[in-house]
């Protein structure tokens, strides 16, 4: 019987006890901005796209960068697109820098585990957007051309380092920022 009455004490007096396992952090809701896009006219450049309200597009300053590259800022989420822009003068050079561009992006082929070519095909261009996933520096990068006279190449980037599970949400809403704004391309000839 002592048993039986040691037995229901430890129970009657582990009963009133709250769950002590410890929790992992979670990260915070995200509040996505609503967009609403403006087309983003480059005075010297021969092209435009358009853009969500809640981004910065600015000239590159980076000291190389050439006079068509812009950066741009994704400023609710810590993130640039790097765009760079090249005039075609030969079919030689257009083997170059599609060349380049696929260069840039295999790159993170050590660090990605996968690497996703989705082909574009419009009208007014043709081209390659990348999605990267896994621990790499860029998750998505695109080339765009009309093979004639224009080149654009884009390279998004968040700002600080980053762990895939948090930015996921982020990263699906940047993709299609991304590609709105290569959707919405137009060449100046």
């Amino acid at each position: 019987m002592l048993p039986i009455l040691a037995f229901l004490l430890l129970v009657a007096s582990c009963a009133g006890e709250e769950n002590t396992t410890p929790r992992p952090k979670g990260y915070s809701r995200l509040e996505f901005p609503k967009r609403v896009n403006q087309r983003f006219q480059l005075d010297k450049c021969n092209y435009s796209f358009e853009q969500p309200n809640y981004v910065a597009v600015e000239l590159d300053p980076y000291p190389n960068a050439e006079e068509c590259w812009y950066n741009v800022q994704y400023l609710p989420f810590g993130a640039t697109l790097h765009l760079s822009y090249k005039p075609i003068k030969n079919r030689e050079e257009l083997f170059l820098l599609l060349n380049d561009s696929r260069e840039m992006v295999f790159k993170h082929v050590m660090r990605a585990d996968q690497i996703v070519e989705n082909y574009l095909n419009t009208p007014q261009f043709h081209g390659i957007f990348y999605e990267l996933d896994g621990s790499t520096a860029t998750n998505a990068q695109f080339y765009v051309t009309d093979s004639t006279h224009h080149f654009l190449r884009g390279s998004l980037y968040f700002n600080s380092r980053t762990n895939q599970d948090s930015i996921a949400p982020v990263l699906a809403h940047l993709k299609k920022d991304v590609i709105h704004l290569i959707n919405t391309l137009e060449w100046k000839n």
